[in-house]
């Protein structure tokens, strides 16, 4: 379970460098806290019972209390952030003092992205707040109140990521398992049977169960889980598609560009060209 707020805090935030490689354990959720965190650097993952989400470098991600999730790594960069934890009553007085629309919002969207401005905005404020925080004054409290709220109201007003990809039905603790164990496997030749057997099913009735409630087929959500895969690798190296299908568990660069494109509508090649001639990285 998560580290929950000191009894007498109502507000905490800490800055956090863990290794690229950094996974969460096991499903968890704060009993008593929100969480809101910035990522500073990483590429991350998000599963809960209703959605799944990626987050990386500039975005800022929220999740309300009781809410099983688990999160994993979906680059080599180290994983730095901001967490904040904020007592139901701090949620209770924004709700009634300013917007509870701006509240259930930013707790509900969970995922936020922004431009390099409103950025450069966060990061200050946040930094303020790490100092109000270590300095530990009387007062602190309710000045990181204040900064808070100003952080809220501008990550609802600047947001300009999409929705998250929610899931067909409520996904069950086993299943939840199921997508982590596919995550840290998707480099094997992972089967169907292979993942029923590692959360206690048979095949057929894991197979009924990963439909019903993700909304797609095993050998598709898997496919999908080696393109995104893919898609990290393609932008990030000079890799050749034959190297990224063998790290991605493709096996040959002939099934990877034909998935690919099937997909993605483009081939790897000219996905890696377009996005490097969009940001200006191309020869």
């Amino acid at each position: 379970m998560p580290i929950e707020m000191p009894v007498d805090s109502k507000i905490t935030i800490q800055r956090r460098e863990l290794p690229a490689d950094f996974q969460m354990p096991q499903m968890e959720q704060a009993e008593k806290h929100y969480g809101l965190g910035y990522i500073l650097s990483g590429d991350r993952r998000f599963i809960t019972p209703y959605e799944q989400y990626d987050a990386h470098a500039g975005d800022v991600t929220a999740m309300p209390p009781r809410i099983y999730h688990r999160t994993f790594s979906l680059s080599r960069r180290p994983y730095v952030n901001y967490l904040i934890k904020i007592s139901p009553e701090v949620g209770e007085e924004f709700c009634a003092r300013f917007d509870k629309d701006i509240w259930d919002y930013i707790f509900r969207q969970k995922r936020f992205s922004f431009d390099e401005v409103t950025r450069a905005k966060i990061e200050m404020l946040l930094a303020d707040m790490l100092e109000v925080y270590e300095q530990g004054e009387a007062y602190a409290e309710e000045l990181l109140k204040g900064l808070f709220y100003r952080l809220i109201v501008l990550i609802s007003k600047s947001n300009i990521a999409g929705d998250n990809d929610q899931f067909k039905g409520k996904l069950s603790h086993d299943m939840m398992e199921a997508m982590y164990y596919i995550e840290q496997n998707y480099t094997e030749n992972l089967r169907l049977s292979e993942v029923a057997r590692q959360i206690g099913f048979s095949e057929g009735h894991f197979s009924r169960l990963f439909s019903s409630q993700v909304g797609n087929s095993f050998s598709s959500y898997l496919i999908n889980v080696r393109i995104r895969h893919a898609k990290e690798l393609l932008i990030n190296t000079d890799d050749s598609v034959s190297e990224i299908a063998l790290k991605t568990g493709f096996g040959s660069g002939d099934y990877l560009s034909a998935s690919f494109t099937q997909n993605e509508g483009v081939s790897p090649t000219a996905f890696r060209k377009s996005f490097r001639t969009a940001t200006g990285q191309a020869d």
